[in-house]
């Protein structure tokens, strides 16, 4: 069963969570009252109506007839819509380790790895997916169809990312709601621009509220409400995702990895690592890498790669 708790890095964070899990549902649109993030790959596919999310600090809006594809590291959380009971989706959840058994293309793990998400049509699959994704919900429950549905979720994977990659310019355009008349969700959202372009910079929360024109304590409190975390907690977590991303898809150093994603010293990028994932960051690039060459015939990839602690 999926354990839940609060984020490492941020005790008063309200963001919760799970620990990764081979996972399918299908029906409407849950009630989310708090972010909340989990080291799988999340597949969303919406059959009716449409999910609206608040990504990080972004609004992300997935419409019926879509497949969104995502790291679910970046707290998110859906956002009520009047409609949103009348909708219908599935949700699939892989855990990382998983995905790493796959052995996918540097080019590809890359993309999977990054802070954005990835929509396209279902007509990018070439495929009837619906028919797939129904038999899902009752084979990812550990039976003995387990193996088939996860190396027909892998092809799907690579289906919409060989897709996505030879349209990717066209498809950035695409990703992002329209955004309401309401001067506080702007601002989260030009917060939340503002630190993903930058936090590879020194740069701090009074920063990132003086960038985008506010009053650092307004800015704090509006961002913390409204996405369920602090704005200096979102930050490091931009920073923690990178540094993942950078020691599971290259050969650079600890030491060039803590600079590269924005930690302002190594010793520093150390502290906030082994405080959420429980282990030093050579450990983490260890045991995952050696999650490629690991293939179980029964319960894959169910080890938990990082799992921050409470």
């Amino acid at each position: 069963m999926r354990q839940t708790r609060l984020d490492a890095l941020s005790p008063e964070s309200q963001v919760v969570v799970e620990d990764p899990a081979i996972w399918a549902h299908r029906g409407s649109a849950p009630q989310m009252d708090k972010s909340h993030r989990h080291d799988d790959l999340e597949l969303n596919y919406v059959v009716s109506g449409h999910l609206h999310y608040l990504f990080g600090g972004e609004r992300l809006l997935v419409e019926a007839g879509r497949i969104a594809m995502f790291w679910a590291s970046t707290p998110h959380r859906l956002i009520d819509d009047d409609d949103r009971s009348s909708g219908n989706s599935y949700w699939v959840h892989i855990p990382l380790a998983t995905v790493f058994s796959w052995a996918l293309p540097g080019e590809q793990l890359r993309e999977l790895l990054t802070s954005r998400p990835i929509v396209l049509p279902v007509e990018a699959t070439g495929r009837e997916v619906e028919p797939m994704f129904t038999s899902w919900v009752v084979d990812l429950t550990g039976g003995p169809t387990e193996q088939c549905a996860l190396l027909e979720i892998q092809a799907l994977v690579q289906r919409l990312l060989f897709h996505y990659l030879d349209h990717r310019d066209d498809q950035q355009q695409q990703l992002r709601a329209p955004h309401p008349h309401n001067d506080g969700m702007q601002h989260i959202v030009e917060m939340a621009q503002f630190t993903v372009a930058n936090f590879r910079s020194d740069i701090t929360p009074a920063q990132i509220a003086k960038a985008t024109h506010l009053n650092p304590n307004y800015a704090m409190t509006l961002f913390r409400e409204t996405v369920g975390t602090t704005l200096g907690n979102y930050l490091t977590r931009c920073r923690m995702a990178e540094a993942q991303r950078l020691l599971l898809t290259t050969n650079m150093t600890t030491s060039e990895i803590a600079h590269a994603s924005g930690f302002g010293s190594q010793s520093s990028f150390y502290a906030h690592f082994t405080r959420s994932c429980n282990v030093s960051p050579s450990a983490y690039r260890h045991g995952a890498r050696g999650e490629q060459h690991r293939l179980a015939p029964h319960g894959i990839g169910r080890t938990t790669i990082c799992s921050p602690q409470a």
